[in-house]
């Protein structure tokens, strides 16, 4: 299904190709809604500057570089010189490195914030505007390549790389921030959800469901408490995993006492363990990210070699690592997506997701010079006609906040590095894991306790 819907979404390129080729690729391709298919295209703009991004910090590449003509006489620092007209680059310090991941983000998160932009307002696709966000797909690819070039050309120096840092660490911070407000509330929708069709009729079946995810939940947090004190301490030295796991078990049972509490009842009838074991679980997930960034390879054993008993993680850019950066790049990916598409939880706008029904009448038309006969060969269908899906404008700001999350991820936040094997094996990334992991408990707590401190508001 995935991959159907990605070669529908590439249908949408031959928007600027013209109407016959839009004709013959709209054909060839299973039927699937508008706001879809665009949605995918962007977050496959995503996928290739993360990709792109990768290879610049892939082992090897510098040695690849010097065998480029124009490199071969590299200069210390990337110049323009007035007499020969010639502009001379420091290929190494220019091409690869954190710093061109730096340069290549710039480019993508300066598109997205662009579009957030023109998009302000759009309720309907009935909007001059929605063409620009659901076509013109090969110019928007040359707008973000013009704009990566141009950014190769900004000066070297220290100011770039320190005030776009900063700039990432807010934005990646944010893009953290916004997940862990919706995983909190999805564990009250979802639990709230339950509760109610069990109190419509009592039903023995809803009953049983609550109660049995909550004791797998909470059974799984247990069971990845003990792995986690099994694989990440094991060496008497390793007191700093012993006390994340136990701070943040600590905090887990804090929380689960405070959701049945009875004041906290009495305010927030529907909360209960389902929520907090949803949290819970998330916040060990949390744990076992951050302490697998660890560096100590005496406290981090790897997931590969824990699975086959292998020998201890040694930090090099090897198969696990290259597993760990595909998975890490899907979760982004999928997690930008939910994250954006779920605007009416941030904004507490009026969008909700069209349903997915329609049919010929309403199909996508790649072009405004179709006739009728050619709307009905057309298997990219408008859904958002009488309402948006999702905010197109905050939607970009997300892949802006995404591409900053990235950028940061891939060059170890604070601590930048030039290098991809270091990416699950750094401080900066396992601080900022078990900072979220906190995080989430913060909000899911306040979530709990703002209606007994702040009384007088409706929740």
């Amino acid at each position: 299904m995935g991959a159907a819907l990605a070669l529908c979404s590439a249908t949408q390129c031959a928007a600027c190709c013209g109407s016959a080729a839009c004709s013959m690729c709209c054909a060839a391709c299973p039927s699937c809604r508008n706001s879809t298919s665009s949605r995918l295209m962007y977050a496959f703009m995503l996928l290739l500057g993360t990709v792109v991004s990768c290879i610049m910090l892939s082992p090897g590449l510098q040695d690849l570089l010097e065998k480029i003509p124009f490199c071969k006489d590299s200069v210390k620092e990337s110049v323009f010189d007035s007499v020969t007209n010639k502009f001379s680059f420091n290929c190494q310090d220019t091409f690869v490195g954190y710093l061109a991941v730096y340069r290549l983000s710039f480019a993508l998160c300066v598109f997205f914030l662009f579009m957030a932009l023109i998009m302000v307002g759009v309720r309907s696709s009935r909007d001059p505007r929605a063409g620009i966000q659901n076509g013109f797909w090969g110019l928007k690819f040359l707008i973000v390549i013009g704009i990566a070039i141009g950014s190769f050309f900004i000066p070297q120096g220290t100011f770039f790389g320190s005030v776009w840092m900063y700039f990432g660490m807010i934005g990646g911070f944010m893009f953290i921030l916004i997940q862990l407000i919706l995983i909190v509330d999805f564990a009250h929708t979802w639990a709230e959800s339950w509760v109610e069709k069990y109190e419509e009729n009592e039903s023995r079946g809803w009953y049983a469901a609550l109660v049995g995810a909550t004791l797998t939940m909470y059974g799984l947090v247990i069971a990845g408490v003990v792995l986690l004190f099994i694989f990440f301490s094991k060496s008497g030295d390793c007191g700093l995993n012993k006390f994340f796991i136990s701070f943040n078990l600590i905090l887990c049972v804090v929380i689960s006492v405070i959701s049945i509490m009875p004041s906290v009842q009495e305010k927030l009838p529907r909360s209960g363990l389902l929520q907090s074991a949803i949290v819970s679980l998330y916040v060990i997930y949390l744990t076992w990210s951050a302490l697998s960034n660890s560096p100590d390879t005496e406290c981090n054993p790897g997931i590969l070699n824990i699975v086959t008993g292998g020998k201890k993680n040694t930090g090099s850019f090897d198969t696990e690592s290259i597993i760990g950066l595909a998975i890490w790049t899907c979760c982004v990916l999928y997690s930008s997506l939910r994250t954006a598409s779920n605007s009416s939880k941030i904004t507490g706008s009026d969008n909700i997701l069209v349903k997915d029904t329609g049919d010929s009448d309403s199909t996508y038309n790649c072009n405004t010079d179709h006739n009728d006969e050619e709307k009905g060969n057309n298997k990219v269908w408008d859904n958002e006609e009488e309402g948006t899906a999702y905010s197109w404008s905050f939607f970009h700001v997300m892949f802006a906040l995404a591409t900053l999350y990235v950028m940061m991820t891939l060059t170890n936040w604070y601590s930048p590095n030039s290098s991809l094997k270091t990416l699950h094996a750094n401080y900066a990334s396992m601080w900022v894991k078990i900072t979220s992991s906190w995080l989430c408990i913060a909000l899911y707590g306040w979530s709990l306790l703002a209606p007994l401190i702040l009384s007088d508001r409706e929740f």
